[in-house]
């Protein structure tokens, strides 16, 4: 992509991304996320109707009494953006590829963040870790993240969540909120998604498109994994062939849920062509 074609993407997201957070999701981000970034501050004795979870089991034992932790809100939080860079992101059927969805999504995301004074980092991932960018405050550092979203140029092309969550696990030591824009299409991140979820504030926001859930009707047709690069001739014309993408596209689909609810962590899917502000504001609605 030449350098004035990069420009005017990033201003034209820019203009987007900087109206919908004002107009819409100012509000709607602070009261789902302000309040939930806690920051330890001292320890003191147990008193009845305290949360046994916030007992310090170290300064129980050395003290033989037991005490608990005490938190204060923090004035401000950190938002980490972990962003799939993965080759199934250069595909779209409608007007738009997934990743320039991505792209729109994590930059109204950012705006938000730091229309309430917080810090916006971002973890771009394929098959390893493809660039980090501490987390900073201003509208100049937001338009950096986007120029890299719209114009970076990732090496790998498979998917590790898992190393993802890992990398901004021990990246990130202090709790924060974090968005994870992907279509999941990897099998093996359970462990890591549990421990992420256990120490930060995750919301997974999962990015798919329409004919990645059913085949159209048209014939013998090639198909390019984009993450392998592997080719496969498909009869689209076979009520069976279609019949069994369906089922394999719903039965991942509802792996990927299940997943989700088993750790409590707040997802929504967002669809390529579809406007993305109601499901992204369902899913701070329902954090209130």
């Amino acid at each position: 992509m030449q350098e004035s074609e990069i420009i005017k993407q990033v201003r034209r997201i820019e203009i987007r991304a900087r109206g919908l957070s004002q107009q819409m999701f100012s509000g709607e981000y602070h009261s789902a996320f302000k309040g939930r970034g806690m920051a330890f501050s001292e320890v003191r004795e147990y008193q009845y109707g305290d949360d046994v979870r916030n007992i310090d089991w170290n300064v129980t034992a050395r003290l033989n009494h037991p005490y608990v932790k005490v938190f204060e809100e923090e004035r401000e939080l950190t938002v980490m953006l972990l962003i799939d860079m993965s080759g199934s992101h250069r595909f779209g059927t409608t007007n738009q590829f997934k990743s320039e969805l991505i792209a729109e999504i994590a930059a109204t995301l950012a705006f938000s963040a730091i229309h309430n004074n917080d810090k916006v980092g971002v973890v771009m991932f394929s098959d390893h870790i493809e660039k980090f960018i501490p987390p900073k405050k201003g509208s100049s550092h937001i338009l950096r993240i986007i120029r890299e979203l719209i114009g970076f140029k990732p090496t790998g092309h498979g998917t590790d969540i898992a190393e993802a969550l890992r990398y901004f696990s021990n990246v990130t030591k202090k709790r924060s909120t974090a968005f994870l824009l992907s279509d999941l299409y990897d099998d093996d991140y359970e462990n890591a998604l549990k421990i992420a979820a256990g120490k930060h504030d995750l919301v997974v926001l999962k990015i798919e498109d329409p004919r990645e859930k059913s085949l159209p009707k048209m014939g013998l047709t090639a198909f390019e994994d984009l993450e392998t690069g592997e080719l496969r001739w498909v009869d689209t014309s076979s009520k069976a062939v279609r019949e069994a993408y369906k089922e394999y596209c719903q039965h991942y689909s509802e792996k990927n849920e299940a997943l989700l609810q088993k750790y409590g962590i707040d997802h929504v899917t967002i669809t390529t062509g579809e406007d993305f502000v109601k499901p992204l504001i369902g899913v701070f609605k329902r954090r209130n």
